[in-house]
């Protein structure tokens, strides 16, 4: 029998694709171990989530540091305490540094909302509305280098609507993407996705484009 997943979340505000992986390890139906949540901002709600869990948190101000360097040195210390096996991107706003991925990389992912490559960095739902697209969605890739640029693991889907502003698109999405962070770390805890050299392994098979959510909240290729 294996062990549990060791899973450490970085948050910066609400957390609540945290909570969602906290309700899925509740109710039984993924066999991760929660046992770190670090905020960058020290009043994120989403500390508050993994606190009424039993989880333990961290706060570090990147405010606190004279230079990113620093602040990148002492984060990368901070994840390695947990020995995860899988870190967690869920709405942590900051550019992730080279001391920060080189220990973790292949073991560290980050939540988009974008169908990316469309719309690397921030307002992602009014770039998508001003440019005519007739669909947004979310996307969770390897973290690398390049901002928002790492392998596509998966994604969801959703129709722009004719009346749809960033608000309302943003709101519909948020369940989505709720979905997509379980369904994908659920495919982490069974072992089957891991990254190799830019390539990324299902199953030990080559995945030629990501892994879709489906209405079940299943992701297929």
């Amino acid at each position: 029998m294996t062990r549990p997943l060791k899973t450490t979340v970085l948050i910066s505000g609400s957390g609540s694709n945290l909570q969602a992986l906290i309700d899925a390890r509740q109710s039984g139906n993924m066999d991760i171990d929660i046992n770190h949540v670090i905020s960058n901002v020290p009043d994120a709600k989403g500390l508050q989530r993994a606190e009424n869990a039993g989880i333990r948190t961290s706060i570090l101000e990147h405010g606190a540091f004279s230079n990113r360097d620093d602040f990148d040195r002492a984060l990368a210390l901070l994840i390695a305490a947990g020995e995860p096996d899988l870190v967690v991107l869920a709405g942590f706003m900051r550019i992730i540094g080279p001391e920060i991925l080189e220990p973790f990389r292949g073991r560290m992912i980050n939540l988009h909302p974008s169908l990316l490559p469309l719309y690397r960095g921030t307002d992602t739902y009014r770039r998508a509305i001003d440019a005519g697209d007739s669909e947004h969605g979310a996307s969770i890739h390897f973290v690398t280098e390049e901002l928002d640029g790492g392998p596509v693991i998966s994604q969801v889907v959703i129709p722009i609507e004719p009346d749809d502003d960033p608000g309302n698109l943003a709101e519909r999405l948020s369940p989505m993407e709720h979905r997509l962070v379980v369904a994908t770390v659920e495919f982490f805890a069974g072992h089957r996705v891991k990254c190799n050299e830019g390539m990324i392994l299902v199953d030990g098979e080559n995945l030629n484009g990501p892994l879709q959510l489906q209405a079940d909240g299943r992701l297929q290729s």
